[in-house]
């Protein structure tokens, strides 16, 4: 160290106020660590040793111990973390974090490729590839180049604010450089180095903790710590892979100028990247990957195709929690052999019968595997599995385990004999049914015991009211010894506290904190109250779509079979499904206690639809549009509460003609409906200008 980098002595005084020198002295040590840092973490080219970096931080943290208003939240010091939280605080994501769809072999790939340009009326489209990292996704707020906020994906909608703990990154610059937008969200994914996590393990082991399944998991777990002076202790490192959000500043015009961009402002991006501009470049960048997936130090499970136009990205959009515009080409699941010890069949909320296998518990892609779903009694006697038997296991998409086949080296003893599927409910002993257009065996019985206790527990899971504390054991508990018969009764248990206090391990605090997260489950969101009431084919999704049409659980009970199906995404099985629902007494009565107890919510999604002169309009489209394709301008009927249908009737608001118009335009002028063009159908949807002859 020179003697200008040596340390600043700093002489005692009366006077608490830091002089220029002490000023200059923190600020430029910053930098300095600022910068050393980037070059060890992100650049990989190092410039100074280890005992430099430490003696710089020393006195960095020396100073700010002596004057805490040198501390700045770009400061390196930031990274060592905080005394523990009390929780997190939960973060509205200002664009939704979406989830990806995926495809497992190149049929599928191709597939999606011709339906995007199909949908966008081109016949080209470039592409960019990227490894899918198996970590946790991460938003990165930066407020003036300064990190802000950080927060994980959670639902999309929401996530949970890990800002400190994001902090102890030492691959996430907390200050960026060059000219940076004012306003700018970045994402990336978080990960556990796979050199790092044996080391992990076995410090965990060393302290009586259990060991961390994989890296991910781990990943996961350390990010998670509400102590962020543990999660500064753990070596998580992180690539960015896109733009969030960005204000006042100029937006690239692709993904692949986002990610320079990325570099030049100094985060971390992965080098692999590859742009391709035809799905055979594509297989082969898929190729190159598995190739070197088991040399990179990090878990991949397959690459992530982005269209790289971000206008055509815009266009595309997203269908239910996936964007059009990106797809995951998911490498094939990992296997192993092992014994299937004993075949079990659970009920489910909706009176499915749900066999699964327990197996002899077994290693496969880093996770250890003790149960496999056997989806249905058919899918038994097909692949006909029997207690004893030695089967292959995999991991569906690297996630779900399951049962492939029967292995070859199989010996079965004399004793084997073909799994005999129950001809009663396990619960109730009410007969069951097969319907004729599914492979599900039901229980029908609406008074069964499980089928409650799983639609409790489903209930209160966390992507529904997210009840904590309500788990498997207390949702078999609560109407076993007749504290709860119905939904409803949950938000009666307050008057009951006395009564549970003597339920066997639950406990004053645990009691409490059961009640206090029940009496905080009121305020969930419509959508989320829908998904909660477990009406069978209605998931997270089609729940949101359905309340952002309707608004109110009144509205919903009301809604028929045609006003359903004119939502788009749902279909002919759902909306029946959902009418039937409401249809029986029992459900009905439902609804009515959950309002008398205040469980009411209103969709507070914006509808401009109710103001807009499209809603409630029939539309027709001829022709090929030029600005937009077929399909957006369909979306955006649908979305401001108009229809479209394919045939030209009396019941016809408007006929909008394109390029070479059908048969469809004379029957419309044959019937004097109104004919549009493609400008006055965008002054329409735009600004609500109705044309006029």
């Amino acid at each position: 160290m020179s003697d200008q980098d040596s340390p600043l002595y700093i002489e005692p005084s009366s006077d608490s106020s830091p002089s220029d020198e002490v000023i200059k002295r923190a600020a430029r040590l910053r930098v300095e660590i600022n910068r050393a840092n980037t070059l060890y973490y992100i650049e990989n080219s190092p410039e100074i040793d280890d005992a430099q970096w430490d003696a710089r931080m020393q006195e960095l943290l020396s100073l700010e111990a002596t004057y805490p208003e040198l501390q700045t939240s770009d400061s390196p010091t930031q990274r060592i973390g905080s005394a523990p939280a009390s929780g997190f605080e939960e973060v509205m994501h200002r664009l939704p974090m979406l989830s990806l769809g995926n495809v497992f072999d190149e049929a599928g790939l191709r597939n999606w490729y011709r339906r995007t340009l199909a949908f966008l009326e081109i016949d080209h489209a470039s592409m960019v590839c990227e490894l899918k990292i198996d970590g946790l996704a991460i938003a990165i707020t930066y407020v003036n180049g300064v990190l802000d906020r950080a927060a994980t994906r959670g639902d999309g909608i929401r996530g949970e604010d890990v800002t400190t703990n994001v902090r102890t990154i030492r691959s996430v610059p907390l200050k960026l450089s060059g000219d940076v937008p004012s306003d700018l969200e970045l994402r990336g994914e978080v990960f556990l180095p796979k050199s790092k996590f044996a080391s992990l393990n076995s410090e965990r082991e060393q302290s009586g903790l259990p060991a961390y399944v994989n890296p991910r998991n781990s990943a996961s777990g350390s990010l998670r710590q509400l102590d962020s002076t543990e999660t500064a202790k753990r070596p998580l490192d992180m690539y960015f892979y896109s733009l969030g959000y960005i204000d006042n500043a100029v937006e690239p015009k692709s993904h692949s100028e986002a990610l320079d961009a990325i570099k030049e402002w100094g985060g971390r991006v992965n080098k692999w990247t590859r742009n391709a501009e035809t799905v055979e470049e594509v297989m082969t960048a898929i190729a190159n990957a598995s190739l070197i997936r088991d040399t990179l130090d990090y878990d991949i499970d397959g690459v992530v195709i982005k269209i790289n136009s971000l206008a055509l990205q815009k266009r595309l959009g997203y269908v239910g929690r996936d964007p059009r515009w990106a797809i995951a080409f998911k490498f094939p699941a990992e296997r192993a052999e092992t014994t299937l010890k004993a075949i079990h069949v659970n009920v489910g909320r909706t009176g499915a019968l749900t066999p699964w296998a327990e197996l002899e518990p077994v290693m496969v892609g880093g996770v250890t595997v003790g149960r496999a779903t056997l989806h249905n009694k058919d899918e038994i006697a097909r692949k006909d599995l029997r207690e004893g038997d030695r089967v292959i296991v995999q991991r569906a998409g690297d996630v779900i385990p399951q049962i492939v086949s029967i292995s070859s080296r199989n010996e079965r003893n004399t004793q084997s004999a073909p799994f005999q599927f129950p001809e009663t409910c396990p619960s109730c002993q009410a007969i069951t049914i097969q319907s004729i257009d599914e492979a599900v065996t039901r229980c029908v019985n609406g008074a069964c015991m499980a089928q409650f206790e799983r639609l409790l527990q489903h209930f209160a899971s966390r992507s529904a009211m997210d009840i904590e504390g309500l788990g498997e054991r207390v949702a078999q508990d609560l109407p076993r010894l007749g504290f709860v018969s119905n939904i409803a009764d949950l938000y009666r248990l307050h008057n009951r506290r006395d009564e549970l206090l003597k339920v066997d391990k639950m406990g004053e605090t645990r009691v409490d904190n059961l009640l206090q997260a029940i009496e905080a489950s009121r305020s969930q969101s419509l959508p989320r109250l829908l998904f909660a009431l477990g009406i069978s084919g209605v998931g997270s999704e089609s729940a949101e779509w359905i309340a952002h049409r309707f608004r109110n659980l009144t509205a919903i009970q009301k809604a028929t079979e045609e006003e359903l199906l004119a939502i788009d995404g749902i279909g002919p099985t759902i909306a029946s499904t959902l009418c039937e629902y409401f249809a029986l007494e029992q459900n009905q009565k439902l609804v009515e206690d959950l309002m008398k107890l205040g469980i009411n919510p209103f969709d507070q999604t914006p509808k401009p639809a109710d103001e807009h002169p499209v809603n409630g309009m029939l539309f027709v489209i001829t022709g090929k549009l030029e600005i937009m394709s077929r399909a957006e301008a369909q979306n955006q009927i649908k979305e401001l509460g108009g229809k479209v249908t394919s045939s030209v009737s009396k019941k016809t608001d408007y006929v909008v003609k394109g390029t070479d118009p059908g048969s469809k335009l004379d029957k419309a002028q044959q019937i004097g409906i109104h004919i549009i063009d493609e400008g006055q159908f965008r002054a329409l949807i735009g600004k609500g200008v109705i044309p006029v002859d």
